[in-house]
């Protein structure tokens, strides 16, 4: 009923830059939170940042000042820029939100995932 669709993952050289997009359809009628997540082989999938729909904004400390998180409500879309990208960034990255569908509550969403690779 609802998907979120991630794109532009890909590989990139260390220090470069890389911008994900994901986006909700479906049946939407509200969109609390959109976010992403990252995973790596023999990992738990990671916060790596969340925003509001007011704005509020969270990152993980360890992509704080290279990764900005915005969001376009009206699009029910997310963004996720990442600079001076390192190899440790290498992973899936996941899109995922919480929205409220039309039974008037509140579930949480995962897209497919998109690969980043970060290597010379």
């Amino acid at each position: 009923q609802v998907q979120l669709v991630e794109s532009g993952g890909g590989l990139v050289q260390p220090g470069g830059s890389l911008r994900l997009s994901c986006v909700a359809s479906g049946s939407i009628f509200g969109i609390n939170v959109m976010g992403w997540y990252r995973q790596t082989p023999g990992k738990e999938r990671a916060l790596v940042a969340i925003i509001t729909s007011g704005g509020t904004l969270n990152y993980a400390d360890s992509v704080k000042g290279r990764f900005t998180i915005s969001r376009d409500n009206a699009k029910n879309m997310v963004y996720l820029q990442m600079n001076s990208l390192k190899p440790e960034d290498t992973a899936d990255y996941y899109c995922y939100a919480i929205i409220r569908g039309r039974s008037n509550f509140y579930n949480t969403y995962w897209g497919q995932g998109t690969q980043v690779t970060v290597s010379a």
